[in-house]
């Protein structure tokens, strides 16, 4: 052993029942013994919980299984070391849970333990020993009182527990309050607060307004013809900037092919009619070539 350890404290050995309650006599009882007999074993169950005590361990932790399971010696480092420190908060959390562990193993002695006493009591009786019988029913409703008080102390073990628990949780979600009221208060006060809010609002209403006033004169100024050639001319800067896009993105710009108009007269199709005075015409003008001057 190291030197510097904390040496395991001695445990004294069990002992067995004394001799009066381990045997069974076959005469009969008188109730002074009765309750001799009773007692004699509640005190050998009473010697035998306080000489199973847990060994002391590093820390003020009880060493048992589950201790040493939860919080191994080797986790207990120095603050910084990892970023991580038992408070005294896990150490009483632990220790409830612990005595929870404990109550939860002695409430499943007791139950065997009033198993076998009624078992007894049944042998017995069938036996003839009624008075033997009678005892074991006895111990076996001493045990069961001491069961409804154990469970009584379980809940309540179990109910503060919770509140710790619950205690912390609530804890953890107040300190999560405060840092998120604190980075809302930081934004609010990037932001100007309300009076910057108000102040933005209004510079945007003013801004509105003036634009609004300015095509009010606008509007009064400008004639339907010059209204339709603005109208032209912001299609045509869009058709541009939209081209533009297009040939950054490398689409091809869309064609609209037209007909091609021809070049010649175009001749309009004749009737019956001019058919008819298309002749006529033609004497009334050599007419006219033969007429001197």
């Amino acid at each position: 052993m190291t030197k510097g350890q904390p040496q395991p404290a001695k445990q004294t050995p069990l002992t067995g029942p004394p001799s009066h309650v381990t045997q069974q006599s076959t005469t009969a009882r008188t109730p002074q013994a009765v309750t001799s007999n009773l007692f004699s074993e509640t005190k050998y169950l009473q010697q035998r919980d306080k000489s199973a005590s847990p060994i002391p361990s590093q820390r003020g932790v009880p060493s048992s299984p589950i201790s040493r399971a939860v919080c191994p010696p080797q986790s207990h480092t120095k603050m910084g070391a990892n970023g991580s420190k038992v408070t005294a908060q896990d150490k009483a959390i632990l220790d409830m849970k612990l005595q929870r562990d404990k109550l939860h193993q002695y409430q499943k002695r007791i139950t065997l333990l009033t198993d076998k006493e009624t078992a007894i009591a049944k042998q017995m009786l069938a036996k003839g020993d009624k008075d033997k019988a009678l005892l074991a029913l006895r111990r076996k409703k001493y045990q069961e009182s001491l069961l409804a008080k154990t469970d009584a102390q379980l809940a309540q073990l179990q109910h503060l527990t919770s509140n710790v628990e619950f205690a912390l949780i609530q804890k953890d979600v107040m300190f999560g309050l405060q840092q998120g009221s604190r980075v809302l208060n930081d934004i609010q006060a990037e932001m100007g607060g309300v009076e910057g809010v108000e102040r933005m609002m209004g510079e945007n209403a003013e801004a509105l307004a003036y634009q609004k006033e300015i095509a009010e004169l606008l509007n009064g100024r400008i004639s339907n013809s010059e209204e339709e050639e603005v109208e032209d001319e912001l299609a045509e800067m869009e058709a541009r900037l939209h081209a533009g896009k297009e040939a950054a993105q490398g689409v091809p710009p869309q064609r609209h092919d037209l007909p091609v108009a021809p070049d010649t007269e175009l001749t309009r199709p004749t009737t019956e009619e001019e058919e008819e005075e298309q002749p006529q015409r033609v004497r009334q003008a050599e007419r006219r070539q033969m007429v001197p001057a």
